[in-house]
């Protein structure tokens, strides 16, 4: 009987951007970018996905005038994944 390998699931890119809204420091949009390739409008499409998921998500205003806004998970709905 030959061997199966068994590979771990693959985590999406949803998941990621779950994991990385959900640091206490949060992300910026080109974090989020860059870890999924995808372009700002997509991006800001997935953050409202999440929203209407029951995600609460946080943007936090630029410390420095010219910086990027930070996005953060800080709640979620009963049920959401």
């Amino acid at each position: 009987m030959p061997k199966s390998k068994t590979t771990a699931p693959r985590e999406t890119k949803a998941a990621i951007l779950r994991k990385l809204l959900s640091r206490k420091a949060g992300a910026d949009l080109a974090a989020l970018q860059s870890v999924t390739g995808w372009q700002p409008h997509s991006v800001r499409a997935a953050l409202s996905g999440l929203r209407k998921a029951g995600y609460t998500i946080d943007r936090t205003d630029p410390a420095k005038p010219g910086g990027t806004a930070t996005y953060r998970i800080t709640g979620r709905a009963e049920g959401a994944r």
